[in-house]
């Protein structure tokens, strides 16, 4: 079987990839009021990845994202992993359009908790003066501005989302938070047949 991403070894680094039993000290989960928590406790799952800030960057962040979340259980051509990697694909876009800083990487994380069914999506880019707003829905037909329609979407897709400063240096994180319908807690699976990232 082939490693599915040896062939972007130059467009992207590994920074981490875990599954770790989940921690609750300190820790908010979220949950949904009328459904209950699983019976089984399953492990948190991470994928962490270094990016070129460059459109191919963005687009292999989105496909990797995509096969992570089928191996984990939230399967290709459902409602919510489609969610969940246009929120990926525009966050990853954003970092690259808005963030880009010539010769740095943007940094994606994506994070699975099954016990509070949570997953986040986070894009860290090295401007920290370029901050993204929370903008009022426009009236239908009023104005042509495409900039900031990325972040409307994300906000009607997600249950919240934010950014926070970048904690190793200059610039900053963008994240949000989707929560996965209650019904079978997700499985840990391999790809999917023809799931290999071109």
């Amino acid at each position: 079987m082939r490693h599915h991403s040896s062939r972007y070894a130059t467009s992207g680094t590994v920074i981490s990839v875990t599954t770790k039993p989940a921690s609750t000290a300190g820790a908010t989960q979220l949950t949904t009021p009328a459904a209950p928590l699983p019976s089984v406790e399953q492990p948190d799952r991470t994928f962490r990845m270094r990016f070129t800030s460059t459109p191919r960057g963005a687009r292999l962040a989105r496909r990797l994202a995509a096969v992570r979340l089928d191996a984990w259980g939230v399967p290709y051509g459902t409602g919510p992993h489609d969610d969940i990697v246009l929120i990926v694909a525009e966050l990853s876009a954003n970092a690259v359009r808005h963030g880009r800083v010539p010769g740095r990487d943007f940094h994606f994380g994506l994070h699975l908790a099954p016990l509070s069914g949570t997953v986040r999506v986070e894009a860290t880019d090295t401007r920290g003066e370029r901050l993204p707003e929370h903008r009022p829905v426009a009236p239908e037909g009023a104005g042509t501005e495409e900039s900031g329609r990325g972040l409307l979407l994300v906000s009607h897709l997600a249950v919240r989302w934010g950014w926070r400063p970048r904690a190793e240096g200059p610039g900053k994180t963008v994240w949000a938070e989707y929560v996965l319908p209650r019904t079978a807690p997700p499985a840990e699976r391999g790809p999917s047949e023809g799931a290999a990232v071109e």
